[in-house]
């Protein structure tokens, strides 16, 4: 526990000491929001029309502006945690502090656990402070605040995935361009495979469905939690992180 505490607090530290981790906070919360005022500006001006011509359909924030605003934060985060997680093992390699990290008493998965637990909380911290938008429009309008927290709640786990996998392309590269580029086109595929599940056939289609990150996730903008769902979160997470480790392994025997 102790040698994850450091590799934890290491790690963590190296973030706020780094001009990229702010460079992407900046950018998170700038093209969040513009889907936040774009969101915003449609929805008045369809609350508009609706009163203008009642036998429109009706709206309501959490289906019409804060699902779907969540929905995009998805595709932001999906941008930019390979950038997050690129250094997080390739550097260790590219400077040579990998062997020196693996000769001490550590233990891989220590590293592996305290790598990813630092980059979940830089992730975290970025995407509460999300929540000065949800400020802003908690001025204006009444919101339900229980579907909100499940949201976040899939948005903190879909982060957890993306860290894992992630950490797992930064642990197959020494060079952090080609961990980022990986990291991104696996977690494209992840997301977006359960969209050709109607034309894979009655066999691959329902397996491709249930293998997607975004099939996943499409409850918890809605405010519903799904045991299978969570189940589903939890297993990604492990799975790429054992990869890490056994990739760690094979390093250590090699050195």
């Amino acid at each position: 526990m102790r040698a994850l505490k450091t590799i934890y607090l290491r790690e963590l530290t190296a973030y706020f000491y780094s001009p990229i981790a702010y460079v992407l906070l900046v950018g998170f919360l700038a093209l969040t929001g513009y889907f936040f005022y774009s969101g915003v500006a449609f929805y008045a001006l369809a609350s508009l029309q609706m009163m203008q011509n009642p036998m429109m359909m009706q709206m309501n924030l959490q289906d019409h502006l804060l699902g779907p605003l969540l929905m995009n934060t998805t595709v932001v985060l999906m941008l930019i945690t390979p950038l997050l997680t690129m250094r997080l093992l390739a550097e260790e390699k590219r400077t040579g502090t990998m062997e020196l990290l693996l000769s001490y008493p550590l233990g891989d998965m220590s590293v592996v656990l305290g790598k990813f637990l630092a980059a979940w909380t830089f992730f975290a911290l970025m995407v509460v402070s999300s929540w000065l938008h949800l400020a802003v429009l908690a001025s204006m309008a009444k919101l339900a605040w229980t579907p909100l927290a499940v949201g976040y709640l899939g948005l903190l786990l879909m982060g957890g995935a993306f860290i894992s996998l992630g950490l797992w392309a930064s642990a197959l590269t020494d060079n952090q361009i080609v961990a980022a580029v990986a990291g991104f086109a696996a977690l494209l595929l992840a997301w977006a495979m359960g969209w050709t599940a109607s034309v894979a056939g009655p066999t691959a289609g329902p397996l491709l469905n249930k293998l997607s990150l975004g099939t996943h996730f499409e409850n918890f903008p809605k405010g519903l939690i799904d045991t299978a769902d969570l189940a589903y979160f939890v297993l990604f997470i492990g799975f790429f992180l054992f990869l890490s480790i056994r990739t760690l392994e094979a390093k250590r025997w090699k050195a």
